[in-house]
């Protein structure tokens, strides 16, 4: 691989500083899901936390020297923290809610913290106090937002992944014009909508095919979801937008169900109303091109509504009551309507008449295999399938004629996606995660009406010696389509040991991904060929001398049987390194330091290397300042490098390694002659 064809992978250098207020959670990193509690407490002898779940986990750790405590890596979720003092509980906070990727601080009396005991309720040499979490978190030097499914069940949002997301500043929604099915596109920070990344539970869930777009759970299932628009953690790459973390429900100690049913009638939806060709007063010299347009109509919208059904389940609880925990959740999505063709489009395909189904399963399994081992199991399923069906449509009395027999292609984008996450407190100071997660995406596109003939083009140049001047077509009008089950798989691995040392928070980690896809492309509809006929006005001359075609003779008509694939196979491994200082300078500075090297691979079918960008260390470093230093306001900066990928599907568009397109010319009274490009 030369050095100058490295140098086209792509890479964005990105710096951010942010000086003022900030109003929301930060984050510590954008893909974790996972939370911390720290705070200040008396260093007197015998000082120790006890963090407990509502699972029925548990942690302990001693205060040090300095008064202050830090346990990170816990899932989120609601945590009682204890104060005691040999076997004497001095004080207790409960229900205090840890936010995906953030610190919570959880202070004590009698130490130099931050928060308060104002609230506390003395009883005897108990204090119980209600938690009360800090509203900026001074722990994150990034830029991001978190929204929790209480958030969720009371904000007026749209029930997926990207429209919470917009919520998060410089977000917008991306074009329609990026195909995508029911599932949405979006924009962070003028970036491509291709360039973000999605995660649930931990694992890229990212379309693995061409990055456009990712999984989502169902919307009961949301505990948090995090929108990252800036300052990554050398922990992470592989993204120049933003991304989209969603962190899924678990069991408790305590069983819950619920349920839920949204109906959107026709009757009560809005048609889009008519569009009309303008019919102005044009400049002189000007004209219409088509002087029988301007002033007619150009779409009937009035009475294309649709409607909408969801329906969506939970339930969740101990197996084994502090052990064993499941939570289930399932949802479906079923928007069906009719939307009406332009004036000028074929009469047969004047109204399409289509239904959209968004079925999704998320299912979790949490094992507490001891208070310093957990054991995650997460599976999610998420199809999206399109259809629908042609009616005639007359634009004289604006009227649907009936059924016309033609179809629109069906889609069915299936994923299944499984993870696997192992957690171990190997000490007070030392953690490893540990996390794999594989996704097989089905991509499927067909026609019901498909037709087994094969496509007929410029029949008006077919020899009338032979059709006797009557252009003989057939009912195909298709000319490629898709194999009939193309595959994606993607294999996601994540190693990362964490230990803190006196103020700095180490960590050491390896994030590896490998993408395959199989039988992705296009081939030929109806048997496998289509013909294209032609003629020329001088029949001695050759038809294409480059290729050794030679010329037609006769009348100069000849006929094309034109065979055509890109369908092929593919892989890309993407690997990285990393390694991070999280150094808390004093009680109101945070330095993040870091640096990140990946690796991008990119194969052919013959699983040959035609990428390779080789060594890419991106730097990063972020700075918090608790500018009053009782968490009420901050002032923070960011800067970094970030590399991207190239997309696993360019072998498909760009380089089909095995498949070749080739014509076989045939004329009256001659010899086939092959020809296929050089």
């Amino acid at each position: 691989m030369s050095t100058q064809f490295r140098r086209q992978v792509l890479k964005r250098t990105a710096l951010a500083v942010v000086l003022g207020a900030c109003l929301t959670n930060g984050a510590v990193y954008a893909q974790s899901t996972t939370g911390s509690i720290y705070g200040s407490a008396p260093s007197e002898a015998g000082s120790t936390i006890v963090v407990q779940s509502d699972t029925g986990l548990s942690r302990t750790i001693t205060v040090d020297a300095n008064g202050r405590y830090n346990l990170g890596s816990l899932p989120v979720g609601a945590y009682t923290v204890i104060l005691k003092r040999g076997d004497q509980v001095v004080d207790t906070r409960k229900n205090v809610q840890l936010r995906v990727g953030s610190g919570t601080e959880v202070s004590f009396a009698g130490a130099s913290a931050a928060g308060s005991n104002a609230d506390a309720t003395t009883l005897g040499a108990i204090t119980v106090t209600a938690a009360n979490a800090s509203k900026i978190d001074v722990s994150s030097t990034s830029s991001r937002s978190v929204i929790t499914s209480e958030q969720l069940a009371t904000l007026p949002l749209g029930r997926s992944a990207e429209a919470i997301a917009l919520l998060a500043p410089g977000a917008i929604s991306g074009s329609g014009a990026f195909n995508n099915g029911s599932r949405s596109t979006i924009s962070f920070g003028g970036a491509g909508v291709t360039e973000n990344a999605y995660y649930i539970n931990g694992v890229n869930v990212t379309n693995p095919f061409n990055n456009l777009g990712g999984l989502s759970l169902p919307y009961g299932a949301i505990d948090q979801q995090e929108t990252y628009t800036g300052g990554y953690s050398a922990k992470y790459g592989r993204s120049t937008g933003g991304v989209i973390s969603q962190v899924g429900k678990r069991g408790t100690n305590e069983w819950h169900f619920g349920a839920q049913a949204v109906w959107e009638p026709k009757s009560l939806a809005s048609s889009r109303g008519d569009a009309w060709y303008p019919n102005n007063a044009l400049p002189t010299n000007y004209g219409y091109e088509d002087k029988d347009l301007p002033g007619t109509i150009y779409r009937r919208g009035e009475g294309d509504v649709q409607s909408r059904t969801v329906y969506s389940a939970y339930a969740g609880g101990p197996l084994i009551e502090d052990r064993l925990f499941l939570f289930v959740a399932g949802e479906t999505d079923k928007v069906d309507g009719a939307t009406t063709n332009i004036a000028t489009a074929a009469s047969d395909q004047g109204r399409n008449h289509y239904e959209n189904s968004s079925p999704k399963f998320y299912g979790k399994l949490d094992w507490n295999i001891n208070d310093s081992n957990i054991l995650e199991y997460t599976r999610i399923e998420n199809t999206d399938r399109r259809s629908g069906v042609y009616s005639n449509y007359d634009y004289a009395s604006y009227t649907d004629q009936g059924p016309s027999g033609l179809f629109t292609d069906t889609y069915k984008l299936k994923d299944s996606v499984d993870i696997v996450k192992f957690t171990s407190y190997i000490t007070d100071d030392l953690t490893l995660n540990a996390t794999w997660g594989r996704d097989t995406q089905h991509n499927q596109q067909w026609n019901p009406g498909a037709s087994a003939l094969p496509n007929i083009a410029s029949a008006n140049l077919q020899d009338p010696a032979i059709t006797g001047g009557r252009r003989i077509t057939n009912g195909q009008a298709t000319t490629t389509v898709k194999a009939s089950d193309p595959i994606n798989k993607s294999r996601n691995l994540r190693l990362e040991l964490n230990y803190r040392l006196g103020d700095h928070d180490l960590t050491a980690g390896v994030d590896n991904m490998y993408f395959n896809a199989y039988d992705e492309g296009v081939f030929t509809s109806g048997p496998g060929y289509r013909w294209i006929y032609g003629s020329q006005d001088n029949p001695s001359e050759p038809i294409n001398g480059a290729l050794g075609v030679g010329p037609s003779g006769g009348d100069g008509y000849f006929v094309n049987r034109r065979i055509f694939t890109t369908a092929t196979s593919m892989s890309v491994e993407q690997k990285a390194y990393y390694l991070e200082d999280r150094w808390q300078v004093n009680d109101n500075w945070l330095l993040t330091l870091g640096i990140r090297n990946d690796k991008f691979t990119n194969y052919n079918s013959d699983h040959v290397a035609y990428v390779d960008s080789g060594d890419q260390w991106a730097p990063r470093l972020g700075v918090s300042w608790d500018v009053f230093g009782d968490s009420s306001f901050k002032m923070f900066a960011n800067v970094g490098r970030y590399y991207l990928a190239l997309q696993i599907r360019l072998p498909s568009a760009e380089h089909p390694p095995r498949h070749i397109p080739m014509s076989t010319l045939l004329t009256r009274g001659s010899t086939p002659m092959v020809s296929r490009p050089a």
